[in-house]
């Protein structure tokens, strides 16, 4: 029976998946397969044949593999492998060569054989790759095939670097890179003009041959992609979908990655369920969205006729699900998103009380605050509250060089006309300059280069939170030191980051903080800044009294909105208030027109602030709700 269950929940999948709770788990699990067939191979003395992935999805399966050698022993003596892919042209000693990506990971901490490892070369001349390829495929062959494959997944659904219109009996050889999957490498090779166009790859069919097949899949960003590999129809369009094919595939996924399956994702579809009060709301919000209808119009055929005639059936009747959620909704809507004093807050997102509240409002980098909340932001310190803005990184890496040109000629001009003589800022200069015009990409700046890039942000910080309406002793800098390390890839948090945090909130006490819960963020600052914060408050709880009346709201910006269901607490916006949250974010003249790191998303940032407003609002007025101009939205996290 229990199988029987299994099978119906997993219906609309068309290959094996499992699901971990953390990538950790999971990556430990698919690190104990492998070191279970390089162990069972040694018993036999024959050579065990793996074929690796790079990116950031297996760097936790390498990990665990190297400290099962370092501490348990497990060698990698008869271990020969064969890597996916490599980047064309691309020298092996070079920071984003999959040779140092392996080296770095895995091969330079175990005792494998540097003649049994195998990398496509990325320093071939073209008219050798074709001879190189097939020599690739003859060495897989004559050793037997792969003992297993690890892969993960690309955006646009590649697996290796097969790209959308591979066909599935392809083999090794020279690919042209997809352009989404160029700008997803952009911040690796300092922009996507410097990431190649081609790369050579091992084939579908190559994939295929594998006696096992594991591909891995971690954080949300990936489940759009998953949900259509694992659940689609097989199509060129989507070469992932190929391993449908296989009888040795399985997915391993962490929840995240997992959350846009249907057993996860609209679960009465193939189920029954414990409605709970989230699962109620989320389902009945689904219904009115998949049928176009008000949620006051839904009907019992529509529930019973959409996977829903459990909930009407213990819930009902269908009409009074319909008010309670209509109602629920209704209660998020709030032009007082520090409380409305002297009202009854039994049915308001926040308190009545205390009347005039300490607010901080965590910005990650310096224009979060006003990008993704400043409507909220203009009306707290409209309504008097007490409101503190916290910039949590100096967003030094997000300016172009020329800006910082064009503010150092200003100020030796400046100083120039007053009669201020500035030979040492001119000698500055000339040194910034020479280094920008040598500069390599992704090359570290000058200590002098990422000063200046961080004092543009820092004022254009200090006028976006002035516009807003702060005085200059309620705008913070922390500089937070794990930011600071002159690189894409930003240093390990410490200490140092929480005890900083831990003192800031120490001396505000706020009511309400506000922090930036958008974790899709490409450069992954939102996270780390939020897990901070959750960390320093953690540790205050002990001992500081006033942390149990303080809220914690996060809210999303430039990437992400919360879903419909998931938002507590919505600040309908007037046109007017549109226009001064998009004026709050012109402050930010170094990040408008095109950021240096825009994501894949071509519009400005302002424009997809306008625009994920009007959307959240749109939500809204199509569930039957009232039509505003625009939302924020806000989700409150209980730590």
């Amino acid at each position: 029976m229990a199988r029987l269950n299994l099978l119906e929940e997993t219906r609309f999948e068309k290959l094996p998946v499992t699901v971990f709770k953390t990538p950790k788990e999971a990556s430990l699990n698919v690190a104990n397969r492998i070191a279970n067939i390089i162990k069972e191979k040694q018993k036999n003395n024959l050579p065990a044949v793996l074929g690796l992935a790079t990116g950031a999805t297996p760097i936790g399966v390498y990990a665990e593999l190297v400290r099962l050698h370092k501490e348990e022993g497990l060698s990698f003596k008869n271990v020969i492998t064969f890597n996916l892919d490599e980047y064309y042209p691309m020298q092996p000693n070079a920071a984003q060569s999959y040779v140092t990506f392996m080296n770095e990971n895995l091969f330079d901490h175990i005792d494998i054989e540097k003649k049994n490892v195998h990398i496509p070369d990325g320093t071939l001349k073209l008219e050798e790759i074709p001879a190189f390829c097939l020599d690739y495929e003859r060495k897989i062959g004559e050793l037997g095939g792969l003992d297993i494959q690890i892969l993960g997944i690309g955006r646009t659904g590649h697996i290796g670097f097969n790209e959308p219109g591979s066909a599935p009996n392809s083999g090794t050889r020279l690919v042209t890179l997809d352009d989404l999957t160029r700008r997803d490498a952009a911040r690796d090779f300092g922009g996507k003009s410097f990431v190649p166009t081609k790369a050579i790859t091992m084939g579908i069919g190559t994939i295929f041959k594998a006696r096992e097949i594991v591909l891995m899949a971690w954080n949300k960003k990936k489940a759009p992609i998953i949900k259509k590999a694992v659940e689609g129809e097989m199509s060129s369009d989507v070469p992932a979908t190929y391993l449908q094919l296989s009888d040795n595939v399985e997915f391993i996924l962490d929840e995240d990655a997992a959350c846009l399956l249907t057993r996860f994702d609209t679960p009465w579809l193939v189920k029954d369920c414990v409605w709970t009060e989230e699962l109620t709301r989320k389902a009945v919000i689904w219904l009115a969205n998949t049928l176009g209808k008000p949620v006051l119009k839904l009907t019992e055929d529509d529930f019973n006729n959409n996977g829903m005639a459990q909930l009407a059936l213990e819930k009902g009747p269908v009409y009074n699900i319909n008010i309670h959620i209509f109602n629920k909704l209704q209660h998020t809507i709030t032009g007082w998103p520090g409380g409305k004093p002297n009202a009854d807050d039994s049915q308001r997102p926040e308190r009545a009380e205390p009347a005039k509240k300490r607010v901080v409002i965590f910005s990650p980098h310096p224009d979060d605050d006003v990008i993704s909340m400043g409507g909220t932001f203009i009306r707290l310190v409209d309504q008097h509250h007490d409101v503190h803005v916290a910039y949590q990184t100096s967003g030094n890496t997000a300016v172009w060089d020329d800006d910082v040109l064009r503010f150092m000629e200003f100020n030796i001009d400046f100083a120039e006309r007053m009669g201020i003589d500035q030979p040492a800022m001119k000698e500055v200069y000339d040194k910034m300059r020479k280094f920008i015009e040598q500069k390599q990409p992704n090359q570290i700046d000058t200590p002098e280069i990422q000063s200046v890039k961080g004092l543009i942000r820092k004022g254009e910080a200090i006028a976006g939170a002035r516009y807003c309406g702060l005085e200059d002793d309620h705008i913070h800098f922390m500089a937070l030191p794990f930011y600071e390390s002159g690189k894409n890839q930003k240093n390990p948090v410490t200490e140092a980051d929480v005890i900083l945090t831990m003192e800031l909130l120490q001396k505000i006490k706020p009511h309400q903080v506000f922090a930036a819960g958008d974790f899709e963020d490409p450069h992954g600052t939102h996270i780390v800044c939020f897990n901070i914060i959750l960390e320093a408050l953690r540790r205050l709880q002990k001992t500081e009294a006033w942390v149990k009346d303080c809220w914690l709201w996060m809210y999303r910006g430039a990437w992400l909105e919360f879903e419909t269901y998931e938002i507590e607490m919505a600040v309908p916006l007037s046109p007017q208030e549109v226009e001064r949250k998009k004026f709050a974010i012109f402050k930010h003249q170094s990040q408008k027109d095109r950021a240096v790191f825009p994501g894949d998303d071509a519009r400005e940032f302002w424009q997809r602030a306008e625009d994920r407003n009007r959307e959240t609002a749109k939500a809204y007025d199509s569930l039957g709700l009232a039509d505003y101009e625009a939302m924020e939205a806000f989700v409150r996290y209980k730590f």
